[in-house]
């Protein structure tokens, strides 16, 4: 008896991987989803940013700033998209990162043609490059709890300075890009974690072939709408759009966090009676009156929100394919009539 306790034991303790996952952050829903479906029952990745919060201008707290002083691996987007999680990530210390935009074989686009080089420039925010660093490079050595009001990209507080042009930073909307993030994701993990780096790359594989047929199944759902056009709240859909071949959308507001001038509101009716627009989408955590203002007197139907950063999910694996879904399916059943 004693000698087959031991002996399991001794199993026990052999079987048992020599090192343990690393402590993962991720900036946002989409992040850490993908960075979920790769480490698998190996780890739970900690999502920083809280459900109705913008992805720009968030507050970091207390906690998230612990978060991440404790991580191994930090994986954002980038300051383009998340600026306040620049000076964060700056006094880490050993932990690694992994800013997806800038990971080998990820495929980046301009904001679209429907941009319209506004001359109020009357935007939030300034998405300048993906592969801009400098956004982090103001020398303030100031609690970093306080990011979230670092809205200074350019040196100063007024938006009005900036243009909305430049590399569009919501790439995670094109599912083109999930298998080089997943890779690169793989790529970090195992760097950190070689006992198991057969297992993160096996998860990826099976996430990148399952996010892959729910892309051929959003390709067929959205096919016969191709050439409609819709209205949405900020300019955040042109790789969505482009990756499945619709129209490029009609932004109320060129960023997403001002208030569009009366000009820029009287330039947009004149767009949506000029391309016939049949639908128009509020945008989770932000106000519905401005859809309803381009669009009174219109015939254009008023469909569900949009929730382009998956402020609506709770984070963890498979709430990639879900963002998608559920962005595919509220516009196909508006431009349907449902």
């Amino acid at each position: 008896m004693h000698r087959s306790a031991s002996a399991a034991a001794i199993l026990s303790l052999t079987a048992a991987p020599a090192f343990a996952a690393p402590q993962v952050v991720a900036d946002l829903v989409p992040t850490g989803a993908l960075v979920q479906e790769v480490m698998g029952e190996l780890g739970q990745v900690r999502v920083l940013l809280p459900r109705g919060a913008s992805a720009h201008h968030y507050q970091m707290r207390p906690s998230d700033a612990q978060a991440l002083q404790l991580a191994d691996l930090v994986v954002w987007m980038g300051p383009a998209l998340t600026p306040w999680m620049a000076r964060a990530t700056e006094n880490l210390g050993n932990a690694a990162q992994l800013r997806l935009l800038e990971a080998p074989g990820t495929t980046l686009q301009d904001y679209g043609p429907t941009k319209d080089h506004d001359p109020d420039h009357d935007h939030g925010h300034d998405h300048d490059h993906a592969h801009d660093h400098d956004h982090a490079g103001h020398g303030d050595e100031h609690d970093h709890h306080h990011d979230g009001h670092d809205h200074d990209h350019a040196g100063g507080h007024d938006h009005d300075d900036h243009s909305h042009t430049g590399t569009d930073p919501h790439a995670w909307l094109s599912p083109q890009n999930a298998r080089p993030w997943l890779d690169a994701i793989v790529a970090s993990l195992a760097a950190q974690d070689p006992e198991n780096a057969g297992t993160y790359r096996a998860n990826a594989d099976a996430a990148a072939q399952r996010i892959e047929a729910l892309d051929a199944t959003l390709r067929e759902q959205l096919a016969p709408h191709a050439e409609e056009k819709f209205v949405v709240f900020h300019d955040a859909y042109g790789y969505f759009t482009s990756h499945f071949g619709l129209q490029p959308a009609v932004p109320v507001a060129l960023g997403d966090a001002a208030t569009p001038s009366a000009a820029r509101i009287d330039r947009v009716r004149t767009q949506i009676q000029d391309s016939g627009a049949t639908c128009a989408f509020p945008e989770y955590a932000h106000d519905q009156a401005l859809i309803n203002t381009v669009i009174e007197g219109t015939n254009v139907r008023l469909g569900d929100e949009l929730s382009p950063e998956g402020g609506v999910l709770e984070p963890g694996a498979g709430q990639y394919d879900a963002l998608l879904t559920n962005m595919a399916n509220t516009i196909a059943a508006c431009l349907q009539g449902e």
